[in-house]
């Protein structure tokens, strides 16, 4: 059985997932003219999968950045930071759940007598 921690943290993981496209298409569309920029409000879209009314999460163009004359306003710094952000939000929620499987892998083999 899987327990409410752990079906939180796929969903959390879902969503970094979903902002992990964004960024990668962020990045792909730098030179893009007119391109704008997408991300996802990640703590309204958790709480929002986390009750069920979220199927998958809503991208959004981003306000304020610097718009180059061509229209685009993609900014590789943005990006890396959130790059970097992603990877260290999932592998803290890799290691979580690798902490519940081995606590669910335990409470099994001690219930079948050791």
């Amino acid at each position: 059985m899987v327990d409410s921690v752990s079906r939180s943290l796929e969903k959390y993981m879902d969503v970094l997932a979903a902002r992990q496209k964004l960024v990668a298409s962020n990045i792909a569309n730098v030179d893009t003219p007119g391109y704008k920029t997408k991300d996802l409000d990640f703590q309204s879209e958790f709480n929002a999968m986390l009750q069920g009314s979220s199927p998958s999460p809503a991208a959004q163009e981003v306000a304020g950045l610097h718009v180059k004359n061509d229209g685009n306003n993609v900014s590789l710094d943005r990006e890396a930071r959130l790059l970097s952000e992603n990877s260290i939000r999932f592998t803290a929620a890799t290691n979580l759940m690798k902490r519940q499987l081995t606590m669910l892998k335990s409470a099994i083999h001690e219930g079948q007598g050791g």
